[in-house]
């Protein structure tokens, strides 16, 4: 399996961000204690997030994200994944 970043644009409805948010973020627990998320944050300033994944290919990278709850409610409006190497430094089970 291969590492991918995955990007993620939210809408700018900050409203529907946070309600959302709680079950977002239990969502992408669960794909870290199965080994599919290694890590996630959101940007500062603008508003989406980064996830680094797990998977086999691109599109296996957002077939594993698409249960996110931001992701049925339309708080994602875009997102895209693109394999990714780590040259310097470790990620923590990669």
């Amino acid at each position: 399996m291969a590492l991918f970043a995955v990007q993620y644009t939210y809408t700018d409805d900050a409203e529907k961000t946070q309600a959302v948010r709680p079950e977002h973020r239990d969502h992408l627990r669960e794909l870290l204690a199965a080994g599919t998320l290694l890590l996630a944050g959101p940007f500062t300033g603008t508003p989406g997030g980064l996830l680094v994944v797990r998977a086999d290919s691109e599109e296996g990278a957002l077939a594993a994200l698409d249960g996110d709850p931001f992701l049925r409610e339309g708080v994602i409006i875009d997102r895209s994944a693109r394999e990714w190497s780590v040259s310097i430094g470790e990620l923590p089970g990669a």
